[in-house]
């Protein structure tokens, strides 16, 4: 098996609103968010990929233009906006475009990952 990944960044805010008032995290806050996107294949295509980086041009666009400098809660529309949720959406996005898709990761702090991997 082929794999191959990719990072994106972008910056946006967001409150666990359900979490206990005293909970840090329930306070409107901000990360500097990475997304790592995942492609596998067992086989490599004519130019020998699994996929071409630039084919990924149109997930960047898509982090850029919904999510950078936002407010997360605003754009899904609830509060339960985590990274693991984000890696799951990021998933479900890629699915429908890019089938090698095998596993998205979020970061929102250097020390901490959150994977969706069916």
């Amino acid at each position: 098996m082929f794999r191959i990944t990719k990072e994106f960044h972008f910056s946006a805010s967001h409150q666990l609103k359900k979490l206990p008032s005293e909970h840090p995290c329930a306070r409107l806050h901000g990360h500097n968010y990475v997304v790592e996107v995942e492609l596998s294949g067992e086989t490599l295509d004519e130019n020998g990929f699994v996929r071409d980086y630039h084919d990924l041009a149109v997930f960047k666009r898509y982090i850029d233009d919904t999510f950078d400098h936002r407010h997360l809660n605003d754009v899904f529309g609830h509060d339960a906006v985590t990274a693991e949720w984000l890696a799951r959406h990021f998933y479900e996005w890629c699915r429908m475009r890019l089938p090698e898709i095998s596993a998205v990761r979020v970061s929102e702090t250097p020390k901490t990952w959150a994977e969706y991997r069916p």
